[in-house]
């Protein structure tokens, strides 16, 4: 199992649960602080998502009670920065550098708390995306949030489908956050994204955004462990998140090479796609024609460049497998 599903060109295993070690000492603490964290994180969790999510508040007052949340469960440090600006100039940059309304956001998915996290900056329309077509799924928070430790998403619902381009109109001062790898890993790997961004309108920037956390053991790429991800999260001092947010890509040109993607790796990036280009397009078994796929594989360089990790090879198909694989270990154990 220790390798298997390992990508064959890095040797990355993506789906592979991440545990960091700890003492004794840091136990008995982690334990206090958990049992201190708990009912606490619960009450909250449920008064917004059984109640206040379901009722007309201001943005604002969505976001402070988000923040509250994730204030409790340890995620203090928040390390936010754009792609190629230095530190301290944020404040400087044009507004169309950030996620704003009319925008599409290509987020890594590693965790529960990726959503959560989103929606407390952004306050963005979640979506799913699903293998095999363009069609993506409307779906609430607290289903974006619970997606990272359900099962894979292998076959699109058939009611309740539309696509990137009529959200987007649709919602005009609303930001569309999608998670394209269609399932979560360790965050050691960027997998390869859903055709589902190739329907984002012309005129609309789509951003791809990463999402590292410190420690790595609230990644969730292995679906059902609940407790597991609790207890990490909970018992912890604190929890710090690194986002990166690349260059806005647009649709209009495919094949603008490093002009439509804006330091997404330059030839560096587009060298690597074209080498893999013809095993990735096989892999996922997507309708996409060879520009839209040269653009999608261009955003996947990108956000394996800010996550400071490599594209793999190895499709929700293959998630399926090692989560087959993993159950009936674990069941021999």
């Amino acid at each position: 199992m220790k390798f298997q599903f390992r990508d064959r060109g890095s040797g990355i295993s993506p789906f592979l649960p991440i545990a960091t070690p700890v003492s004794l000492f840091h136990k008995i603490g982690g334990a206090w602080l958990f049992l201190f964290r708990l009912p606490v994180f619960v009450l909250c969790c449920a008064s917004f998502f059984l109640v206040l999510d379901h009722i007309a508040i201001l943005p604002i007052g969505r976001k402070i009670l988000l923040w509250l949340i994730l204030a409790i469960s340890g995620v203090w440090w928040i390390d936010l920065q754009l792609d190629g600006v230095k530190r301290g100039s944020l404040s400087q940059q044009d507004p169309s550098r950030f996620p704003r309304e009319r925008a599409v956001i290509a987020a890594q998915f590693t965790s529960p708390i990726d959503a959560l996290y989103l929606a407390s900056v952004f306050d963005p329309i979640f979506v799913i995306s699903y293998p095999g077509t363009r069609k993506v799924k409307r779906v609430s928070l607290y289903r974006a949030a619970t997606l990272a430790l359900s099962p894979p998403n292998i076959k699109a619902p058939e009611k309740g489908l539309t696509d990137l381009r009529t959200l987007v109109n649709d919602n005009p001062r609303r930001v569309i956050a999608v998670f394209p790898e269609m399932t979560t890993t360790n965050g050691k790997g960027i997998l390869p994204f859903s055709t589902s961004l190739l329907t984002t309108p012309p005129d609309v920037k789509i951003f791809p955004v990463s999402l590292r956390y410190t420690a790595p053991d609230i990644t969730t790429p292995v679906p059902g462990p609940w407790w597991s991800f609790l207890w990490n999260l909970l018992s912890r001092p604190n929890h710090y998140i690194r986002v990166r947010i690349a260059e806005g890509v647009t649709i209009t040109n495919p094949t603008n090479g490093r002009s439509s993607t804006d330091g997404d790796g330059g030839d560096n990036g587009e060298s690597a796609s074209s080498r893999d280009a013809n095993e990735r397009r096989a892999l996922v078994s997507t309708d996409a024609n060879r520009e839209e796929q040269m653009l999608l594989d261009r955003m996947g360089d990108s956000l394996a460049r800010l996550a400071r990790n490599k594209r793999v090879n190895l499709t929700l198909q293959d998630k399926i497998k090692f989560i087959e694989a993993w159950s009936n270990e674990k069941k021999k154990k």
